[in-house]
Formats: structure tokens, sequence, C-alpha cells
């Protein structure tokens, strides 16, 4: 939840823009008022999701991609607590826990990428993570220092990210296989607003490069293998927000680090630098009625052949994927849709949507590696959202994959979700 204290959405009568299905504010990514809360505040947000698919989940085993399978699943992706509280009125400390599918647990993992092989991860039963750790220092709404774990907004979903600011049932499937989603790391961060532009840059701890693989390039590599994380070779992120009309919003991102340092056995990586640079580029236009987003992302990784090789001979203990990964991996998406009540006066809204994404982990392959077209994944999906209120949504969707340019199975997909997001005490 990319809630950022001095740096995010105000939930107030005032600055609610009811467009059907979504809650936004005039705020967003900027400092909150000093009088939005007095000492604290706590809130969060959540989602339960059902999901019916007409193919297999191994998509690896058949030359000609997933087998026809009819199958049904029905989760709690996440819940998020958060917690505000002020030691005064420039000094704001912030924290929030995240439940992923209902706690923790250990399960047994089949992976499919890896030639079948059976795994015990922790994870894969549910995970409780600290999400954001954080005391911001305020000295101008230009400027603000701040300290901790907190966000990496990098592209448009983990900037932002609550279900209330993405139409369907799961966010953008771009974003969250290529990249981690939602990304929090530790660090320092400076951050403000000036008029209509905001800004963050931040240093935190890198990537480990182990981590990386062909299906997921580097959504892998965010370190939580270990107790502490690897800080070694630090990364530089940041995010430039500008809004030069009301309902128009233009942001960048980026993101560097040479992350071979950061590997689990450092030493097996000492002559590479396995570095990994992202650009991203969005836009968001919106206004009482309508919404419409689009978004680029393009990452590369150096020397990624070398990688591959010393990723595929790492123990099998290490649970990392030792899969090959590409030089280059690529996204874009664009959505839009319509609140459809509007035209009956409703103060609910009914939002049908309509989103196209394209995502390839493997757009570019270093010279000597075989191509992986399975890879290459386009998305059609439609759908709409329901606001029962602005912050309480209703979703359904059905989604279309289309792997390698139609030359593997087609995938497709059915989703129901409920989701909501607020502060439900403050003083």
């Amino acid at each position: 939840m990319q809630r950022q204290n001095l740096y995010q959405m105000k939930i107030s009568i005032k600055t609610i823009l009811f467009s059907g299905a979504m809650l936004v504010s005039t705020a967003a990514f900027a400092q909150t008022d000093s009088t939005e809360y007095r000492q604290y505040r706590f809130g969060g947000y959540g989602e339960m999701l059902f999901q019916r698919m007409n193919y297999g989940a191994d998509r690896y085993k058949d030359p000609a991609g997933a087998p026809r399978e009819n199958r049904a699943y029905i989760s709690l992706p996440r819940m998020i607590m958060a917690l505000d509280y002020k030691f005064r009125d420039d000094i704001v400390f912030s924290t929030e826990i995240e439940f992923e599918y209902g706690g923790t647990g250990t399960a047994m993992e089949l992976e499919y990428d890896e030639a079948g092989e059976y795994e015990m991860e922790v994870e894969k039963g549910g995970e409780v993570v600290l999400e954001q750790f954080h005391i911001t220092k305020r000295f101008a709404p230009w400027l603000n220092v701040r300290a901790g774990h907190f966000i990496v907004p990098v592209g448009l979903t983990n900037a932002h990210h609550e279900p209330i600011f993405f139409f369907g049932t799961t966010r953008p499937e771009g974003e969250m296989t290529l990249f981690p989603c939602t990304w929090h790391e530790t660090g320092l961060s400076v951050l403000g607003a000036y008029k209509g532009l905001k800004y963050e840059i931040m240093i935190i701890n890198g990537l480990d490069p182990n981590g990386f693989s062909s299906s997921g390039w580097i959504q892998g590599g965010k370190q939580g293998l270990f107790e502490t994380a690897v800080m070694t070779s630090p990364a530089f992120a940041g995010r430039l927000e500008y809004v030069p009309v009301s309902g128009l919003r233009l942001g960048v991102s980026g993101y560097y680090n040479r992350s071979a340092k950061n590997a689990s056995i450092p030493q097996k990586t000492a002559d590479i630098d396995a570095a990994v640079a992202i650009g991203s580029a969005d836009v968001q236009y919106r206004n009482k009625n309508a919404v419409i987003r689009a978004n680029v992302i393009y990452g590369h990784l150096t020397d990624a052949m070398r990688l591959s090789q010393i990723n595929r001979n790492l123990s099998k203990a290490t649970q990392f994927s030792r899969t090959p990964v590409a030089e280059n991996a690529l996204t874009y998406a664009v959505e839009a849709g319509y609140n459809v009540l509007s035209f009956f006066g409703s103060k609910q809204g009914l939002t049908p949507f309509v989103r196209y994404e394209y995502y390839n982990s493997a757009e570019k392959v270093p010279e000597g590696m075989a191509e992986m077209p399975i890879n290459k994944r386009s998305v059609f999906t439609f759908g709409a959202n329901y606001a029962l209120l602005p912050n309480l949504l209703v979703k359904a969707d059905y989604s279309m994959r289309r792997l390698g340019n139609d030359r593997f199975n087609r995938e497709n997909t059915f989703g129901i979700a409920v989701a909501y997001t607020g502060w439900f005490l403050q003083k």
C-alpha cells in the first residue's frame, strides 16, 4: 500500500472523487494536510479473490503449452493493517503489516519451470510481511526525509497499488510478474511536493541476482530468503509525478543496482556486475466518470549469460529458480473505464473497463542463449468494478492470455473479487 503519510491519499469528503469504481484523492502521492489527523490513525486494505481457469498449471511440460483443464481457487491475497503516529506535527512514524494468503505456514510447491521439481517453501503457505516501517521528518512541503522500510515506487502499480487504484480482480500481470510487487526495501529517501510536482528519491538495499529467472526476470531477486538484507551494493530509485492540468497525471520512475555483490554467495559473482537498470513512464487521465491509464516499463540486465551459468549451478537448497535470465524485459499496458451509472444519477458506480497489456521476461536474450517465446505474453481483459461505497468494491473480469504470438495453448481466467481500503479510526 503506497501510503506515505507526508506523501499519500487523503480519505476525506473534500478530497474524494467518486468515479463509480475508484476512490481517488486530489492529494495522491503528495503531502498530507497536518489537520487530517491530530495524533494517530489506524486503517488498511484487503482483497478476497475467486478465480476459475480453463488451463492447467504446468505450461512448460508440453511443447504446446498449458493443457486444457478446468480448475478454480478462492483465496485471501492480502490484508494490510496500517498505523500512523505523530510524535509531533513534523515527525511521523508509520508502519504496515501485510498478511498474505491467510498468514504463515509451510507448503509444498511444484516448480514447473524447473522440470517439475517439488520444493518446500515456507512463504508459499502464507506470509506475514512488514511492508512499511519508517519515520519521516518534515522540513517543508517540498522537503521531507524518511528513514526505514518503505515502498519503492517504480512503475505505476508499485506507486499506486491499492485495489481501488486499478481495474480488475488482480494487479496488472506485467508489473506483478517481472518486478517485485508490492516492492518494499530498507534505506533512506527524500521526498516532497511543490504545486503540481511530486518527487521521491532513495538509496536502498539492492537485489539478489541469484533469484533472477526466465519467467519472472528480476522479480525473484527481492531479498528475504535470509534474516538480513545485503546492502554491499546499494540501489538507487526515484519517481517524479507532474499534474499539468486537473485530471491529468504524468509519471516517470527509475531504478539502478549493480546486484552482483548482493548475491547469496558473492564470491561466485565477483567477476560480473549483473547491473539492473529500469525505466518507466505512465500517464493517467480522469474526470468525474472516466478513467484512462497507460504505462510502459523497460528493464536491462548486464552479464545475463554469465549470471545464468552461475545460477544454474546453485544448490537446490536455496530454492532459487536456477533458470536462464534474459538481458531485457518489457511490459506496457493501457486501460480505460467509464461509470455508466452516472447516466442515471446514481450515487453508486458501475464502471465497465477494458485493458490490454503485453509483457515479456525475455524480450532480448544474450547471444548464445536460446529464445524463450513462451515468456512473450499478451493479455486482453474486460470486466466491471461495482462500487457500493467509494472505498468498497466488487470486481469481476475475464482475461484472455496469449503466449508466443499464439504459438501455445490459450489461457483464459474468470475472476470475482471484493476489495476495500480506508482509515477506520483516527484521533
